[in-house]
């Protein structure tokens, strides 16, 4: 039993790395701005350890960013126009993600969706 609560420690560890591996890759962007204002573009994901990436954004204006996943929550901290940016995604079955995001000191909030480019 103890050799199998092993293995099965070891499995789950194993799928955990090989998911977090699974969100590289080019994303088209379609996103509402805090203002209502909609906006498309492209965004890439690029692993850059076993715990974190990097995201860079382009529509319109390029940001740039660290990311991480934990399970289906894909979460980015960024900066744009010298102000802090946080967004909070969920990723779905078919690989997309759809989240929200802020600017530090901005009232509301902006939605987006990163859909896999392919």
């Amino acid at each position: 039993m103890k050799h199998l609560l092993a293995a099965c420690a070891v499995l789950i560890a194993t799928a955990g790395a090989a998911q977090a591996q699974n969100v590289a890759g080019s994303y088209n962007v379609i996103g509402v701005n805090v203002n209502g204002t909609d906006y498309r573009g492209r965004a890439r994901i690029v692993i850059t350890s076993e715990n974190s990436c990097r995201i860079i954004w382009d529509v319109g204006t390029v940001s740039e960013g660290i990311c991480m996943r934990n399970s289906n929550a894909f979460t980015a901290a960024y900066s744009l126009k010298g102000k802090v940016g946080l967004a909070i995604y969920q990723i779905m079955n078919d690989g997309s993600m759809q989240g929200l995001w802020t600017l530090a000191d901005t009232q509301g909030v902006g939605r987006e969706t990163l859909v896999p480019a392919r």
